[in-house]
């Protein structure tokens, strides 16, 4: 398929406060996936524009650090509301680069809001513990204190949300803070970075760099990055997270995913249809939280797979800015071939092809692929095996819950899970029991709220650490205890005994 180049704009950095762009940098294309259309030119940064973008937050951070909690406060509500009352404008930004539909837009920018909502009330969540008289005349008290400048690294299919899971808290804490968003939508950070400015906060705290591999090197390898977050594939979280590590630094890497739903006889057939079919094929199955197996337990698979093959005609697949449109295309070409090719494979190692997405009335010129069903997947085939991250939905038929339970907690991914089910005996033995970071109860995208933090177990993530709510404020400071005494001038003596405290 050959695609019009009608390149419209020129991509840049944003450093210390102002876009740069050079007519001579390396660029690679950003399309719009729903027309094929090139529309815009990302220029990669240099080495020396890196270098100097970490200078300048550097020089930032120290800057920011000194400002009152009030005044980091003021400056994260006044960023709320921008995002509050232009998130229409943000959300045409992601539609026309990802290529998800304007109601995903807002949904995802309406998650990212939660979190700087939560990072608002940093004045409380930066409180220390202090205890009195914890030996004759010494008191001991706990602060948290920003690390300095710190990194984000993150994907392409929530441009707007994942970079506010950290800055938000980032930013909050004290720190400065660099992002280096994907190459395929890049537009949505020049978006946060003009907001932030625009509320208050002082330039070179908040800084995009973009580029591919040599810019996540060059913020891996800089002695002035503190710490890294990161949201990908898990082959890609593991070098971040040894490659960061090696260097000294604090990382937290979110990897790759294969969410099943496990659906017990007694679930109720409409509600478990509605959320895996939901689930599955929102913004085009493009989503670490998707569902993409639903495991059917004894004799409601053939009532499962024929509830959810009855909804997928009445998906409307198509451009994500027209009204009625249900789902949108593929991030890029190549992508949307990869995931075919998946189909293919499935097909050709006997799962049975109940819905066909690579068929049918789909629009031209754009990267779709339309909703995929497959029953009778195994174990062992591919389609079951990777992380397809499209319209794809595994049916894998098992006769019990103690052998749906095990294939979950045998899989190696295990960012979330679900159980349908009417019995709450049976849903808190399956949160007791599964091996699965975020649980969902007939709740088919269990992504935690913001006061509370976002992670799975195992290939699903590495480091140590969830992703904003409280343990990402702990991420992005570091603990330090004081222990005081002033003392009488007149008791104090050399004492080379150690320190006790009773």
């Amino acid at each position: 398929m050959s695609y019009v180049a009608v390149m419209t704009e020129r991509i840049g950095q944003w450093i210390n406060g102002h876009l740069v762009t050079s007519d001579a940098a390396t660029t690679s294309p950003v399309f719009n996936p729903a027309t094929g259309e090139q529309t815009g030119a990302l220029e990669f940064a240099t080495p020396a524009e890196i270098d100097d973008a970490v200078r300048s937050a550097t020089e930032a951070a120290r800057e920011w650090r000194l400002s009152s909690l009030s005044k980091r406060s003021a400056v994260l509500f006044a960023f709320r509301q921008i995002l509050h009352d232009r998130s229409d404008e943000l959300a045409a930004i992601i539609t026309a680069e990802h290529g998800k539909v304007l109601a995903d837009a807002h949904g995802e920018i309406a998650r990212g809001l939660e979190n700087v909502e939560y990072a608002c009330g940093v004045p409380e969540l930066l409180k220390g513990g202090f205890s009195e008289q914890a030996a004759s005349g010494v008191d001991v008290y706990s602060i948290r204190q920003p690390l300095g400048v710190v990194a984000g690294i993150t994907p392409f299919n929530f441009p707007a949300m994942v970079p506010l899971w950290m800055c938000a808290n980032a930013i909050a804490a004290g720190n400065a803070f660099v992002l280096k968003p994907s190459e395929k939508d890049p537009s949505a950070s020049l978006w946060l970075a003009k907001a932030w400015q625009e509320a208050g906060l002082p330039d070179g705290v908040f800084t995009v760099i973009q580029g591919g591999k040599d810019a996540v090197d060059a913020l891996l390898a800089h002695e002035s990055i503190a710490a890294i977050s990161f949201v990908g594939s898990t082959p890609i979280a593991k070098y971040i997270y040894e490659t960061g590590t090696a260097a000294g630094k604090r990382v937290q890497a979110l990897g790759g995913a294969k969410n099943h739903a496990l659906v017990l006889p007694d679930a109720d057939l409409g509600v478990a249809a509605d959320a895996i079919v939901s689930a599955a094929y929102g913004a085009a199955g493009e989503r670490c939280m998707a569902l993409s197996v639903a495991v059917a337990v004894g004799d409601v698979a053939d009532k499962l797979v024929d509830a959810i093959a009855t909804r997928l005609p009445k998906l409307v697949v198509g451009d994500g800015t027209k009204p009625g449109t249900d789902m949108g295309p593929l991030i890029t070409a190549e992508h949307r071939d990869k995931v075919a090719g998946y189909i293919d494979a499935g097909e050709e190692s006997g799962a049975t092809v109940v819905v066909d997405g690579r068929t049918g009335d789909l629009p031209e010129g754009g990267f779709f692929l339309g909703t995929t069903l497959l029953d009778n997947v195994t174990t062992q085939m591919s389609v079951y095996t990777d992380e397809i991250f499209g319209p794809v939905l595994d049916v894998v038929r098992v006769d019990t819950y103690e052998e749906g339970l095990a294939l979950i907690n045998a899989n190696p991914f295990a960012n979330g899970t679900a159980i349908f089910t009417r019995d709450g005996g049976a849903a808190r033995q399956f949160q007791f029991d599964v091996e699965v970071g975020m649980v969902g109860i007939n709740v088919p995208i269990p992504v935690p709220v913001a006061y509370y933090s976002f992670g799975g177990w195992k290939a699903s993530l590495f480091g140590d650490t969830h992703m904003y709510g409280p343990e990402g404020i702990n991420f992005y400071t570091r603990g330090k205890v004081v222990t005081s005494r002033w003392p009488d001038p007149a008791t104090s003596s050399v004492d080379l005994g150690f320190p006790r405290t009773r």
